[in-house]
Formats: structure tokens, sequence, C-alpha cells
């Protein structure tokens, strides 16, 4: 209905309405419109009221990994950390250390797991638009070789701690102790828990996820873009008929080759 329009407005354009108003607006128009008789306008008031309530019970688990955060942070500034790669037989360790601000609150913050790539790129970009501080760091193939990968997933946290350059209150870690920092305290499934931990996921995930795409150009055959280095039949069938590449993990290809061959 046109600015100024005294017509009362149509169904058609009242569902319409009802389908694009932002959460803070819905129960205001579910209010206004809930007794229109006409059945367009009730299917879609009660496809509002649905959605609203998804999304409120979607807000209020976001909430839930902020005031989480704060409470182990007592307050004060709460680093999380997060890696994406410990189980590849290709590429890089990756381990990503987040800072976030109680303002604003980005929504949608989830382990990095249960999100889609589209999903995933947007929110990694509000977190590297509004973090207090990012911490990033990547232990190479030869590196995990050397060392294994206990000490590489402490190499490449201790890293990303001191890459984010800001003194936390606490450092929030996924999963099981790593006794990387003074100041560290580890959550099972943190990253479905914890703001600053999801966050580290999505941005280790995003930022690995394109290093690997890279890779699959520089090491074409061995299905990277779509693997991300991890082992998929495809990749294994690769490395049995190709060897292997200098960004594959020799030590976690034993059981590809009898006699691993490098390019």
């Amino acid at each position: 209905m046109a600015k100024g329009d005294l017509r009362p407005a149509s169904a058609k354009e009242v569902a319409a309405l009802l389908h694009d108003a932002p959460f803070d607006q819905v129960e205001r128009l579910v209010a206004r419109y809930g007794e229109d008789p006409r059945a367009q306008v009730r299917r879609a008031v009660d496809q509002a009221r649905r959605r609203h309530e998804a999304e409120r019970a979607e807000r209020d688990r976001v909430q839930a990994m902020y005031d989480l955060q704060q409470e182990l942070a007592a307050g004060g500034i709460a680093l999380g950390v997060d890696e994406v790669g410990r189980g590849a037989i290709a590429g890089p360790l990756t381990v990503c250390a987040v800072a976030l601000p109680l303002e604003p609150i980005i929504w949608g913050l989830n382990d990095s797991k249960q999100l889609t790539p589209l999903r995933r790129e947007a929110l990694a970009a509000q977190v590297t638009q509004h973090a207090l501080a990012i911490g990033m760091a990547h232990i190479e193939p030869a590196s995990i070789d050397a060392v294994g990968m206990a000490v590489a997933l402490r190499m490449g946290m201790a890293q990303a701690i001191e890459n984010a350059a800001i003194e936390p209150d606490v450092v929030l870690i996924d999963g099981n102790p790593v006794h990387v920092h003074p100041k560290e305290m580890t959550l099972v499934k943190g990253d479905a828990r914890i703001a600053c931990i999801a966050a580290a996921s999505i941005v280790a995930k995003v930022t690995r996820d394109a290093m690997m795409t890279a890779y699959a150009e520089d090491y074409p055959g061995y299905h990277l873009d779509s693997c991300k280095g991890y082992g998929s039949a495809e990749h294994i069938a690769a490395i049995g008929e190709l060897g292997l590449s200098p960004i594959h993990r020799v030590s976690f290809c034993g059981n590809f080759l009898e006699t691993p061959r490098l390019f």
C-alpha cells in the first residue's frame, strides 16, 4: 500500500508484509492482523508466528552462548580457541583464537560443522568485522610429521593465542585440556556452547577451506577443493595413483602407499 493511501491493505499485501517483516516487527504485525478473517492473511499470520518462535529459540540459544562466555570470563575478556584439520591427511592444522565484544551479538554462531559453507562465510565476515582480536596459526604437514599431532596442536594454539595480541581473562578451548596457557579452561563441545569458541571454529574452517581450494590448483588430481585434505575415497584413490604431494602428512598416509612417493 503506497504511502498516504488509505485503502485497506489487500490480503496479498498483508501476506507479503508478514513474510518480509524483520524479527523485531513480527509480534506487532501478528497482533495487528491476528483477527483478520481472510484465509490468506490467517495463513500468513500462522507462518509468521511459527517463524518468529523459531527465531526466538535460536536467539535464546546464541544469547546463552554469550552468557556462559561472560560467566566464565567473570565479566572480563574471553579468548576462544579452536582448530580445524586435525584429522586431515593433507594440508595444515589451522588454529584460530577470537575475542568477541558483548555487542553486537552475532546471531547464528554455532559449531562450524553445523553450518553450511555459505552461512560459515557470512558469519566469518561478521566475526572479522566485529572481533576485539583474532589470532591465526597454521602448522604445516612437515611439522606435524616431525613432532606428532599432540605437540603440533599445542604449538598451533600457543601461536594463535600469541598472535591475537590481547591479554585475556580466560582462554576457552574446545575439547580436553591442552595445557597451553595459564588461564586455560577447556569445555567439551565448547564450539556449540561458547560464542567466542564458535567464532574461532568458523574463522578457522573458512580460512583453511580457502587454503585447500587454492592448493587444489597447485596439486590437481587429489580433489582437495572438495575433500579439503580429509581422507575421502577419491582422495585416497588419487594417492594410490599419484603418490604423495608436498602437502601430504606422510605419517598419516602409511596405510595408503607401500612406498610413499613424493612429487
